[in-house]
């Protein structure tokens, strides 16, 4: 059943038209002034429809659809007037309004307007879906293997996929364990649903609460607004946490009461939001030892590894390589309009004998650069660095030696990958990217080894 918020300061109107609606099936409440239907809305209530007059003591309906557009909310706005104009109607518009109806209101009219509206948001979001989707049909086609060992994972993901149970994926970084949550998201019954996706190491701790449970206006300093946490953007769809082991001692345990009980709180608000939402958690961290030495909860991580799915590093499935390879080929082929070929059976080598601690990103890298800097349709050459023993996740390869010739060209290397990726590979606009004549980035470009004359530019 639809829920409608009804905002109108005549009391004759507010009845009528709610009578209306609920002889239409629809679940109707009434707030006779803006700032009693914002305290209905930031006391957690989700609304399909919000139909308000323009004219409001106070507050005016104007000022009260930028607050409700502010909230980020998802409801279908209807705007009400005695006064309407071309003017109005399009102001309204302007602030977010989903349609506009001139006062009287002929019942019949709201109820069509309210079910075009509804449909042209479904469709909206059909039409987003598809676009996404096309060439997609089960969601696993863009995770490129032919190892056993990758075979494993896209089974068992293809298999819970149509389930809600909360899955765990455990691998280093770069191993494509977001691109196994989405694979699992589109494979799935939730598949229309929002795929929210939130790297728990890139918030700030002091931030991380509010994102994944939104706040009330005046919760904190700053909070000009209520809020919507990421939780309430992901309800009916898929709750995407990367690097959950990253998360305070603190959190874990409101992040473990909100998966138990599916159900949040707005931060400054005790008034419990339900949402139906389905975890899909990623670490690359060992999570059991962080157990033992007391840095994540025991009872949080028995409730996320309900599934647990490892995604194997590529050292591990070199196999995967050449399929890879020409995947990422295609790809910046298309992107950069470039048309190379493949690879030499020498850089075939190479690729092979790398130990890939940065995993298929750092090939991906590797690859998008060699596009873009070989000078024929065979890339011959691949700029791989120096891999080190014990490898670092923070690594500067100008500060590799202490030779302040070395770091130079280092650095000036590093520079010049930058600007032509920039460029896109044309070395005019890469040169004045980097100062410098087109004539002098040749010359450099000759003595790092990239000789030839075939991007042009």
């Amino acid at each position: 059943m639809s829920k409608v918020l009804l905002l109108d300061d005549e009391r004759g109107i507010r009845e009528t038209l709610s009578l209306i609606l609920k002889n239409e099936g629809f679940s109707v409440e009434c707030a006779e002034n803006a700032y009693e239907g914002l305290s209905l809305i930031d006391d957690g209530n989700n609304y399909d429809f919000i139909i308000c007059d323009i004219r409001l003591p106070g507050l005016d309906g104007m000022e009260f659809l930028r607050e409700v557009r502010n909230r980020d909310l998802s409801s279908i706005v209807i705007m009400i007037s005695a006064y309407g104009s071309v003017e109005t109607s399009v102001k309204a518009v302007k602030y977010g309004a989903d349609d506009y109806i001139n006062k009287p209101i002929n019942p019949d009219e709201l109820i069509l307007r309210m079910r075009m509206a509804e449909e042209r948001r479904r469709l909206k979001r059909e039409n987003l879906y598809l676009r996404k989707k096309i060439g997609k049909a089960e969601g696993f086609e863009e995770i490129v293997f032919v190892s056993e060992a990758m075979g494993r994972v896209v089974d068992m993901a293809k298999k819970i996929s149509q389930y809600k149970t909360t899955v765990l994926l455990t691998g280093e970084s770069g191993t494509g364990k977001e691109l196994i949550a989405r694979a699992i998201h589109s494979n799935s019954p939730r598949r229309d649903g929002a795929f929210v996706a939130v790297n728990c190491a890139a918030i700030p701790g002091s931030l991380i609460e509010s994102e994944l449970f939104g706040y009330v206006k005046g919760a904190f300093s700053g909070a000009t607004y209520t809020k919507r946490g990421l939780f309430e953007e992901a309800h009916g769809g898929t709750l995407f946490l990367d690097e959950v082991g990253e998360i305070s001692p603190g959190l874990q345990t409101k992040l473990l009461r909100a998966i138990q009980e599916e159900e949040i709180r707005r931060l400054g608000n005790t008034k419990p939001i339900k949402v139906d939402v389905r975890i899909i958690a990623a670490t690359s961290r060992d999570l059991k030892k962080d157990i033992e030495c007391g840095r994540f909860r025991a009872d949080l991580f028995y409730r996320l590894n309900a599934f647990p799915i490892h995604i194997p590093p590529l050292r591990e499935r070199k196999e995967d390589i050449p399929c890879l390879v020409e995947y990422f080929i295609k790809k910046y082929n298309e992107k950069l309009n470039r048309h190379i070929r493949g690879v030499s059976v020498e850089v075939m080598d190479k690729l092979f004998s790398y130990p890939w601690h940065g995993n298929v990103r750092e090939l991906q890298n590797v690859i998008e650069r060699a596009v873009i800097l070989s000078d024929s349709d065979i890339i011959d050459t691949v700029d791989l660095g120096t891999p080190k023993e014990g490898y670092s996740k923070v690594e500067d390869p100008v500060l590799d030696s202490f030779s302040l010739e070395d770091a130079w060209h280092r650095l000036e290397r590093v520079l010049i990958e930058k600007a032509l990726l920039k460029a896109r590979g044309n070395r005019t606009k890469a040169a004045e990217l980097l100062g410098i004549s087109r004539r002098s980035l040749l010359y450099k470009l000759k003595r790092y080894g990239y000789t030839g004359e075939k991007i042009k530019g």
